[in-house]
């Protein structure tokens, strides 16, 4: 008795001790492969020798649909790298009125930079467009390693002209374009972009009325 007792216990904790490491080898393999998709990634961006230095500040977080990275009125201390998923920049006037400032996809950072280096609260919220993986880093941060070595400031600047190239571009459209031809323009630039994002947020980034919007899909179906 004693010793069916004892194989029992033994098989218990043997049963036990083999989930344990199922579990374990499970969460191994998904955090190896996790790593290992976010470094390919990096690459984009970065020389390899930089990738392990740039993870180290970070941390990975998931943003579900509709979540907020940032919220207007909140003083921002942190960026992001989207690895996937969709994000706006999202202005709401007093109406409720929403305007759609910018669209960011992946391998891209988001931020309220002005807000950031100014330490004031944030004009607009970036807002989750679909379920979204991302690198956040504290800002503080992300400066102790400017600090320390000047490959840093110069990858910054190159993000910062990109951003501004793009603003530039968005700016000159608004100002210069019809509806119809921002319309146009825009899935040249996001190609496939009504598949992902409601129809409303397509006018809004246009700066026209859903109502406007819809007469332009019927033009040019036709």
């Amino acid at each position: 008795m004693e010793y069916l007792f004892q194989f029992f216990q033994d098989s218990w904790i043997y049963q036990i001790e083999n989930i344990l490491t199922i579990h374990l080898y499970c969460g191994y393999r998904l955090s190896v492969g996790n790593n290992f998709k976010m470094n390919e990634q990096l690459k984009n961006i970065l020389p390899d020798k930089r990738i392990d230095e740039f993870l180290s500040i970070g941390k990975e977080k998931s943003i579900m649909t509709a979540d907020f990275f940032i919220n207007a009125g909140e003083t921002p201390i942190k960026i992001a790298y989207v690895f996937n998923g969709l994000f706006r920049y999202l202005y709401v006037n007093d109406k409720g009125d929403e305007f759609t400032k910018a669209i960011i996809t992946e391998n891209n950072f988001i931020s309220s930079y002005s807000a950031m280096v100014l330490n004031r609260p944030s004009f607009f919220s970036i807002e989750a467009l679909e379920n979204s993986k991302v690198l956040e880093i504290s800002w503080s941060d992300f400066n102790q390693l400017q600090d320390n070595d000047i490959f840093w400031v110069k990858f910054l600047m190159k993000f910062v002209e990109k951003g501004y190239i793009i603003k530039e571009k968005r700016e000159r459209d608004l100002l210069l374009l019809d509806a119809e031809t921002r319309y146009k323009n825009f899935f040249t630039e996001f190609p496939g972009m009504d598949q992902r994002i409601k129809q409303g947020i397509i006018a809004s980034y246009l700066g026209i009325k859903p109502e406007t919007l819809s007469r332009i899909r019927r033009k040019i179906a036709f």
